[in-house]
């Protein structure tokens, strides 16, 4: 199952919409390679990224935020520290049993909503009152 990019999920901000494509080619990159029987593999590098990015990728938004003046800014800090503490459940989870097929499907699965979940609601509706 392959997550591609999709223009709809374009929030209209350069710097985001590009760091959310790094993030679903990273996440592409973990199903070819569960695919092709690589998926362990693979785990280790997709967390690794994820630790990196979420780092900037947050505080970049939290920045924006700020320099808005976003009225929900401190909902979508909650959101962020809510993602965060579900990856560092599913980092201790790979510590402690591995990349199994049960890990894998997880972390595809978690991530892969949230991202789209968030940047389809959250992230929009930051852009939005940016533009308006």
């Amino acid at each position: 199952m392959a997550i591609k990019w999709r223009d709809s999920l374009a929030i209209g901000i350069t710097e985001i919409d590009d760091q959310h494509k790094k993030l679903f080619e990273a996440i592409d990159k973990l199903f070819t390679a569960c695919v092709q029987g690589k998926g362990k593999e693979e785990v280790v590098n997709t967390i690794k990224f994820l630790e990196d990015y979420t780092i900037v990728h947050f505080n970049d938004e939290q920045e924006m935020h700020k320099k808005y003046n976003y009225p929900e800014r401190d909902a979508h800090r909650k959101i962020h520290d809510n993602f965060l503490n579900s990856f560092s459940k599913l980092k201790e989870q790979f510590e402690q049993e591995g990349a199994g097929p049960l890990f894998i499907s997880t972390i595809n699965k978690q991530v892969v909503d949230w991202l789209i979940q968030h940047i389809g609601k959250a992230d929009k509706a930051f852009a939005a009152y940016v533009k308006g």
